[in-house]
C-alpha cells in the first residue's frame, strides 16, 4: 500500500509520480507553491483509496488512526519534519461537516499528533466562505475556487506548519492553506497527506 522501494520518483514539492530524470512536475515547475514539500502515505488509486473513502463515505472514525500510521510512516521514509512543527487540519466546510458529522483531517491530525509527538492546532485555519464541491472540478477550476479560502488565527510566527488533509488533488487547497498560514508569519509549510492522486 505504501510506495515500496523502487517506485517511481517522486516531485519533492507535491508527491506526483515523475517520469525518470524529471527533478520536479510540471505544475510546481512552472508555478513555485507556497508549500516546501509534500509527504503522501499513498497514491489514491485501488486498493488503498478504499481506506480513506471508509473514513470519508461510511464515517468509519477507526480509519483515522490507520491512516495517521500510514502519513508517520511516510513521514519517517521521506525525512522528518522540522522540531516543534505545528500540525493545523485543513478546515471542512459546513456543507461536509453536516453531511459527514465530522472533519476527516482533523480526525486524521489527531492520530497524527500523537504518532508524531507534535502539537495540534485544531482552528488555526478558518474557512472564509463555502468552496464549491471540487469532485470533478478540472484543475483550474479548483485553483480559481480555493484563492482567499483560508485565513489563520493564532500564532505561528516563526514556526513551521504541517497542513494535514486526507487527499491531494491538485494541490489547490493546500495552496490556499499554505498562503494563509505564511501570511500570519509561519516560518515554512509541509503538507501531509494520506492519499495522493496520481
Amino acid at each position: 500500500m505504501a510506495w515500496e522501494p523502487g517506485a517511481p520518483p517522486r516531485c519533492p514539492c507535491c508527491a506526483l509520480r515523475l517520469p525518470p530524470g524529471a527533478p520536479c512536475c510540471p505544475a510546481c515547475l512552472g508555478v513555485p507553491r507556497p508549500f516546501a514539500r509534500t509527504v503522501a502515505a499513498f497514491d489514491y488509486e485501488p486498493p488503498a483509496d478504499a481506506l480513506v473513502l471508509m473514513l470519508k463515505a461510511q464515517r468509519r472514525l477507526s480509519m483515522a488512526p490507520v491512516l495517521a500510521r500510514l502519513i508517520a510512516a511516510a513521514v519517517a521514509r521521506d525525512g522528518p519534519l522540522p522540531a516543534g512543527t505545528l500540525l493545523v487540519p485543513i478546515p471542512a466546510g459546513r456543507v461536509s461537516l453536516r453531511r459527514r458529522g465530522m472533519n476527516p483531517a482533523a480526525e486524521i491530525a489527531r492520530g497524527l499528533a500523537a504518532e508524531l509527538g507534535l502539537p495540534l492546532a485544531r482552528g488555526m485555519l478558518l474557512r472564509r466562505r463555502e468552496a464549491p464541491r471540487q469532485t470533478g472540478r478540472s484543475r483550474r477550476a479548483r485553483q480559481r475556487g480555493a484563492v482567499g479560502l483560508f485565513s489563520c488565527r493564532g500564532a505561528v510566527l516563526g514556526r513551521h506548519v504541517a497542513v494535514v488533509d486526507d487527499v491531494m488533488t491538485t494541490g489547490s487547497t493546500a495552496d490556499a492553506a499554505a498562503g494563509a498560514l505564511l501570511a500570519a508569519g509561519a516560518a515554512g509549510v509541509t503538507v501531509l497527506v494520506a492519499a495522493r492522486t496520481p
